[in-house]
């Protein structure tokens, strides 16, 4: 099976002036359908540039970056952009929704850019079915100030879905949640990948990674390690044991 996301002695350099920044210095890595990935570094590392290469918003300063068997390097601005509404579906640390929009309006979003046109029956459709795979579909008409943190995470994370796209892009996804909700957060992302949606996270957070299935650890530009992830954590476990602490430390 070709990988789904690949990097070939990738590199990206920054230049201000006469100054080069090397974000990332050769990194070939390859990702296949069905992965859960967690790419970890500290801040300079280099994960968040690349995450920003894997996610189309940026290209190579050299190597090159195959997506779906694509290089993204050779495409134009609307070439790139078609790639990255059809293929890629991404999830923020911020959710970023529209806070005078209903959580249905916010799922909708990307399909507003489809090609060809898509009617509003359809659009409609497809946004409760999204929502139905976050368990939201009863929250639809609720605005985000309506919502929990983890309810509006889960709408950033139907929006993500709604375009169908063959990979998921998690940048930090439950750097504004609490240990709960974060677990919760990460149940769904293990159930869309048991689904077969291939997941792509960043998060410097290692009991996070744990959830994946995969950890790549970046240092000053390059892959460090990239290994499985052993004794991997089941959301549905850790929620059931949290609850067994809380319930213990409220008796005491």
């Amino acid at each position: 099976m070709e990988p789904i996301i690949k990097l070939v002695d990738y590199q990206r350099t920054y230049r201000n002036g006469s100054l080069e920044v090397h974000a990332v210095r050769g990194v070939t890595l390859d990702i296949h359908p069905g992965e859960f990935v967690a790419i970890m570094g500290a801040s300079g590392s280099g994960k968040s540039t690349m995450m920003n290469t894997i996610g189309c918003l940026d290209r190579p300063s050299g190597g090159h970056y195959y997506l779906d068997e694509v290089d993204v390097g050779e495409l134009g601005r609307d070439e790139l952009a078609d790639l990255r509404n059809c293929k890629l579906g991404f999830v923020f640390q911020g959710f970023n929704l529209l806070t005078r929009t209903s959580a249905l309006e916010n799922v909708e979003l990307p399909l507003l850019y489809c090609r060809p046109p898509m009617g509003s029956r359809e659009q409609r459709e497809r946004a409760l079915d999204a929502l139905e795979v976050v368990g939201l579909a009863d929250r639809a008409d609720h605005y985000p100030n309506q919502l929990s943190g983890g309810q509006q995470q889960r709408v950033a994370i139907a929006r993500a879905l709604v375009n169908q796209p063959r990979v998921l892009l998690a940048d930090e996804p439950t750097g504004n949640l609490d240990t709960h909700t974060s677990i919760e957060v990460m149940g769904v992302f293990q159930s869309l990948n048991e689904q077969g949606i291939t997941i792509v996270m960043v998060t410097h957070e290692l009991d996070i990674a744990n959830f994946s299935k995969r950890k790549v650890v970046m240092r000053d530009g390059l892959i460090r390690t990239d290994e499985p992830v052993l004794n991997r954590s089941d959301a549905s476990q850790a929620l059931a044991q949290l609850k067994e602490e809380q319930r213990a430390v409220h008796l005491a």
